[in-house]
């Protein structure tokens, strides 16, 4: 017996619920008798409560049935009892199982607002402003002293310190300057990491929020790049630092100039003046989530999160720099206090504001908080399909993991995944960033070779919003991170892989043109060591994606896993396979490594009495 039930529209009735809504949930099984007893367990006031399900029909094959739950609690979790004479068996989302498990794949509803409507069809496109272009005005900026120049064609220095001086000259004009590129590409979301004033080209030790780094052309250069965007539709993010500021910024300084300043309650300083640096470095001073901390930085009048989302600036939202550590330290916890009153404060001062948490492992428990809308899912996403997809003579980590990336089966990368969304709301995993690299990782091209566009299929077609860094869709290199953050190769076209430029060009446009890669259920059909399979569903179609990391691979799946009776009726959309359906089986044959994705019928759901 096979069954699935997910958080997408085909499954819940309303992603949204309110403190005492009914909400009407589906589960479908596919068995040769449809189970004679069904019902969904939920736990109000942390007590077991059982609603009965109806089986309201059957379609190709799937025994539909359907349930009325009221919404209890803020935070309502449930999974489904299957009863039959020789037992019974639980479906959480971790999957089927005929004995007790606990309920932390339990599925999730959330009473609190969504992420806004517009980041359901969101591409986000990253861009480390120094290495992206270059406006006429940026060879006329004297640099800081801390500045080492660079030439736009020069590499990029690995030593340490100074790979963090270099200072190539890109700016927010020229961000502007290249908006018909992006459009051209099809992403809709520009992410700015930091453009405040710093020690670094980085950015990431701020010495002031009040301004936009002169390098990068000043307050107004960010004003003319998001009205820019904005009348062509595009949207603009920016990166705050919650969790710290630089050992030079404004309030660090005056903290440690006075015992009795203000500003000595933004840190956690002691009275002789040492000071707690996030991560031990003393270049870090962390912030200390006092009541000055909330009103200067978070929720205040006029808040550093407030003021940047306000005009003439108005960006569309922020992304926080390691946001699972914030308001944490020690016995000090006010991560769930941070994330709430700054999404509250965002959304007061712009009803659509975008909120976006970096977190490099398990994110669930944060995100069941209802705070961060979503989170950077390096953990669920990209560190399973590196495992799989990785080049085999690759050697590095993960993010600092004192072990190299290793090279797993598809049915190790399908488990993982299926455990972090399994743990995760599903509106918080839809409204979080899947990724395949970023500037602090090394270059997907790098760790994955020729199953790079492997991994690029499965970004544009996962549940998620696709996040990509610069570059990326021509096939940039890095080792690392700081290696990644090589400038943009406008002027060497040799350095432009025409290919995957037009690859992530047609992924994007795939997903732009798919109810079902932009709302649709996941469902997995298919794993191996070599090949993985998964649907995404909805009653207006379905995308059924093949991907294999090399070899030639046959996947098998029984008719109807896939609602698919007839060849005729799936129209392949992206990449090349071969297609047969005959004595009840689909078989699919791809030469990896390959991305392959058919669009067959839309699910149908019996409508019941």
């Amino acid at each position: 017996m096979h069954a699935h039930h997910d958080g997408s529209s085909l499954y819940v009735s309303t992603r949204s619920p309110r403190l005492g809504e009914r909400v009407t949930l589906w589960l479908r099984v596919t068995d040769a008798e449809a189970p004679p007893a069904v019902w969904v367990r939920s736990a109000p006031d942390a007590e077991p409560w059982y609603d009965a399900a109806e089986r309201v029909g059957e379609h190709a094959g799937w025994w539909w049935y359907r349930a009325r739950v009221t919404v209890h609690n803020p935070v309502m979790r449930y999974r489904w009892l299957l009863s039959a004479d020789e037992g019974y068996s639980w479906f959480t989302g971790g999957g089927l199982v005929a004995h007790d498990v606990p309920d932390d794949q339990d599925f999730t509803l959330l009473v609190s607002d969504p992420a806004p409507e517009w980041v359901t069809s969101a591409v986000v496109y990253q861009i480390f402003p120094d290495r992206f272009a270059r406006s006429d005005a940026a060879s006329e900026r004297e640099l800081p002293s801390w500045a080492v120049a660079s030439g736009w064609d020069d590499p990029v220095e690995q030593r340490r310190p100074d790979v963090a001086y270099q200072v190539y000259g890109g700016d927010l004009d020229g961000v502007g300057g290249k908006l018909d590129y992006l459009e051209d590409l099809g992403v809709d979301v520009i992410y700015l990491t930091p453009f405040f004033p710093a020690g670094s080209s980085h950015r990431y030790d701020s010495t002031t929020f009040s301004e936009v780094d002169p390098l990068l052309g000043g307050d107004d250069a960010l004003s003319r790049l998001t009205s820019a965007a904005h009348a062509r539709g595009l949207r603009v993010m920016g990166d705050l630092t919650t969790n710290h500021s630089g050992w030079e910024h404004e309030w660090f300084l005056a903290a440690r100039a006075d015992v009795d300043a203000a500003e000595r309650d933004l840190y956690f300083m002691q009275p002789d003046g040492t000071y707690v640096g996030w991560y031990a470095l003393a270049t870090l001073p962390k912030f200390r989530p006092s009541d000055e901390f909330f009103d200067r930085l978070i929720d205040g009048p006029d808040s550093v999160a407030r003021r940047w989302l306000a005009p003439p600036f108005e960006l569309d939202g922020w992304r926080i720099d390691v946001a699972n550590m914030t308001g944490r330290q020690g016995e000090v916890d006010a991560n769930r206090e941070v994330a709430h009153r700054l999404r509250t404060a965002m959304v007061e001062e712009r009803s659509d504001a975008y909120l976006v948490a970096e977190h490099c492992h398990d994110a669930s428990a944060d995100l069941r908080a209802g705070g961060w809308h979503g989170a950077m899912n390096y953990a669920g996403f990209l560190r399973p399909l590196w495992s799989w997809l990785r080049y085999p003579g690759y050697r590095s980590n993960f993010l600092g993991l004192p072990a190299d990336v290793p090279r797993s089966s598809g049915e190790s990368a399908v488990a993982t995944v299926t455990a972090f969304i399994a743990a995760t709301p599903w509106r918080e995993m839809t409204a979080s960033w899947s990724l395949i690299g970023s500037h602090d990782t090394a270059r997907v091209r790098t760790v994955l070779g020729d199953c790079a566009g492997v991994a690029a299929g499965i970004l544009f077609t996962f549940p998620g919003v696709p996040m990509m860094f610069m570059g990326d869709e021509w096939g940039g290199e890095g080792v690392d991170g700081e290696d990644s953050r090589r400038p943009m190769p406008w002027d060497r076209p040799e350095s432009r892989d025409a290919d995957t430029f037009a690859r992530y060009r047609a992924l994007i446009a795939l997903r732009r043109g798919s109810t079902a890669l932009r709302e649709g259920g996941l469902r997995w059909v298919h794993a191996s060591d070599d090949a993985i399979s998964y649907v995404r569903e909805h009653l207006d179609e379905t995308m059924w994606c093949v991907a294999a990391r090399g070899g030639t691979q046959r996947v098998a799946i029984p008719c109807e896993a896939l609602g698919l009776f007839r060849a005729e009726d799936a129209a392949l959309v992206h990449g090349e396979a071969a297609l047969s359906v005959a004595d009840g089986e689909v078989s699919a044959t791809v030469t990896g490594p390959a991305f392959v994705a058919w669009r067959l019928p839309g699910v149908t759901r019996p409508a019941g009495q």
